[in-house]
């Protein structure tokens, strides 16, 4: 707990075998109340290695979901089990754990009810080998989306999260997408709600064994990202009413 409030780490797990352990073995446990890990029909021995650990909630998807499909059931399962701040950690140990305690405490003080860690404040990307054509895409749609969302994000897609439990509940998250750009649907969603965001900076590591996509499914992302923040924009304009601007009473 941190000021009062549960805490839950929710790990969105793909072929996360190799790298679950050192993950989960940095989560401040201390502070966390509980973890959820979150199977989305690995190929390899991810729920053993969870069992193994002594993670308690596992949930298995049966098929594939995607990455937007995995996040709705972490939530939701996070909100289920009494959730007050939920942080979305990558087990694949691309970004430390070590953070959880300052993310989620600049919630539980109610300064923001939403924190990112970027990996662009600082030199965290380019110096923890991220490819230099993701990081020039990064800069581009991130100063488009600045424009397009009147925000001042350092970046829109870095993959550790944290939510305070009234934002999770308020956001339509279920209507999004169930592929990558689910992440950049929601942050719509937070800004159209009238939510703010915070940041912190976050090294980062890319190596073998961290998830990545290619660079046609980035393309991909990167087109859907540009549909969801003209979308918002014209959504601003009173043009758009896509239902998963349709919040929660």
């Amino acid at each position: 707990m941190l000021n009062g409030k549960k805490v839950i780490v929710v790990l969105p797990a793909y072929n996360a075998e190799k790298t679950l352990e050192q993950t989960y073995n940095e989560i401040p446990l201390n502070v966390v109340d509980e973890v959820i890990l979150v199977n989305d029909a690995s190929r390899d021995n991810t729920v053993g290695e969870a069992e193994r650990l002594g993670i308690k909630h596992i949930v298995t998807h049966t098929n594939n979901r995607g990455y937007g499909g995995n996040q709705k059931s972490c939530y939701n399962k996070a909100l289920e089990l009494g959730a007050d701040i939920v942080i979305m950690v990558h087990p694949d140990y691309q970004y430390t754990p070590k953070l959880i305690i300052p993310m989620c405490s600049i919630i539980a003080n109610e300064v923001y009810p939403v924190v990112f860690a970027s990996r662009i404040l600082g030199k965290g990307a380019l110096k923890g080998g991220m490819p230099m054509y993701k990081f020039i895409a990064n800069r581009i749609l991130t100063l488009t989306q600045n424009i397009l969302l009147n925000q001042k994000l350092s970046e829109y897609h870095t993959g550790y999260r944290a939510f305070s439990r009234v934002v999770l509940e308020k956001v339509n998250y279920n209507a999004n997408s169930d592929d990558f750009v689910f992440d950049n649907q929601m942050i719509a969603q937070i800004f159209d709600a009238g939510f703010e965001i915070g940041e912190v900076t976050c090294p980062t590591k890319y190596f073998e064994d961290a998830s990545s996509i290619n660079l046609k499914r980035s393309i991909t992302y990167g087109l859907g990202v540009l549909k969801v923040s003209f979308g918002y924009f014209f959504k601003k304009l009173g043009l758009n009413n896509s239902v998963i601007y349709n919040h929660k009473k």
